[in-house]
Parts: C-alpha cells; sequence; structure tokens
C-alpha cells in the first residue's frame, strides 16, 4: 500500500485549525487581504504542526528508537527524574529537541509495558537548554521491557508550549513506534537508557520519531563519535 501524499492532521489540531481560519476570514472581511493572507499563513501552518505521517519502525529486538522528530542537542549520563523512583544511579540520557516546524507526535522507542506516569508541573524555559530537563513541566513515562530492562521517556515543556499530552497509562503495553503522546508548540523528549546502553547518535544529528535508532542494547559497540562536515 503506498503512503499518503498528505500527512494525515491528528484530531487534537483540529479546533486550532478552525479557529485560525474563523479569524482569517474576519481578516479578510474586515481588514482586508493583506491580513486576511496572513490569516491564510498562520491557518497552513497549524495544519502543518498537527500532521501525524506514518512511520516505518525497526522493530528487532533490542533497538531503541527516537521518540520525537528533532536535533539531539544532548547525550550525557543522568538519574531519571525522581518521580519515577528508577533509583539514583546516572544513565545515558538522549536529549531531542523538537522545534515549531517538527512533527510533535511522541513515539515509544520499545516495546515494553508502562509501568508509571508521572506529571510534574513546572517553568517554562527554553526546552534547548540543560536545566529544561530540570525546572520544566514534564510528563514521564516508566517502561519495562519483557526482559527485565527498563528506560524512561520524558516529554518536556518549552519555552511556547502550554500543553503537554499522553495517550497511554499505566499498565498498558505498547509497541515500538506506537503514538504515546505529544507536545504542543515547542518541546523536547529525553531517552534515559538502560544502564550500559551505549547511544549510536551523536549531537546535532536529526532524529526521525519511530525510525532512527539512538541505541541497540544487544550490541557491545562503544557510543558512537562523529563531527559535522
Amino acid at each position: 500500500m503506498r503512503p499518503p501524499v498528505l500527512a494525515p492532521i491528528r484530531r487534537e489540531g483540529w479546533p486550532f485549525i478552525a479557529a485560525a481560519a474563523l479569524v482569517t476570514l474576519l481578516l479578510w472581511l474586515a481588514v482586508g487581504q493583506f491580513f486576511g493572507w496572513l490569516g491564510a499563513l498562520a491557518t497552513a501552518w497549524c495544519a502543518f504542526f498537527f500532521r501525524d505521517p506514518e512511520r516505518v519502525t525497526p522493530i528487532r529486538e533490542g533497538l531503541v528508537v527516537s521518540p520525537a522528530d528533532g536535533i539531539i542537542t544532548l547525550i550525557e549520563p543522568a538519574v531519571p527524574p525522581p518521580e519515577l523512583g528508577m533509583g539514583p544511579n546516572p544513565r545515558p540520557r538522549i536529549s531531542v529537541f523538537m522545534n515549531v516546524f517538527d512533527v510533535h507526535v511522541n513515539r515509544a522507542p520499545v516495546s515494553a509495558r508502562v509501568a508509571q506516569v508521572a506529571y510534574r508541573p513546572g517553568r517554562f524555559v527554553n526546552a534547548s537548554f540543560d536545566k529544561a530537563s530540570d525546572d520544566n513541566e514534564r510528563q514521564a513515562f516508566h517502561l519495562v521491557m519483557a526482559d527485565g530492562r527498563d528506560l524512561a521517556v520524558v516529554q518536556i515543556a518549552g519555552l511556547v508550549a502550554r500543553r503537554i499530552i499522553g495517550w497511554v497509562g499505566e499498565g498498558d503495553h505498547v509497541t515500538v513506534g506506537a503514538r504515546i503522546g505529544m507536545i504542543r508548540f515547542g518541546s523536547r523528549v529525553d531517552v534515559y537508557l538502560p544502564a550500559g546502553g551505549a547511544p549510536l547518535v551523536i549531537e546535532g544529528q536529526r532524529a526521525i520519531a519511530g525510525e532512527t535508532v539512538l541505541a541497540d542494547l544487544e550490541a557491545s559497540e562503544p557510543a558512537r563519535q562523529g563531527m559535522a562536515r
């Protein structure tokens, strides 16, 4: 089956698109074509923002795929959010920053059981900053794989993000690449790998949700190195 030419739009986006279209019509009638065209651009951007394209996910056991579209901004050891109760030991953390032009639907990095979902209110500093992991509003998922290994996925609100949406709850089972939530508008997603997991991506690399392999838990390859060219 051929993939669609245009990406589907999430139902959560239709109220925003309808509101933008209504404002565009009012501007066109009351102010003139110039502002009407600006409104039309805003409406088109709303539709673009809430797109939800299909992805082709690698499904070999041990692969950890990116939960978000965007740029990998940080790869470093860090302790998972304390509200998940995953212990005080640092784990490899990979941060993916989404700007307002990226797809904002987040996906499961592995097939696993959702052991815990924890929401914590916070600030709205720029999500590309390191301190955003600790200070910003966030929603964290503790995922436990069939072999007992676990990891965390954390949705972090950004400078203009004002709503974190989750579509899975505690006790649910998710398959790798499945949609688990989204964040409106501009944000970041952190992945805390199991201890000893070696990242196969580098800072500055672009990731695609559900497709880009962040790590291979079955491999003995060391953390990948690279440079921009």
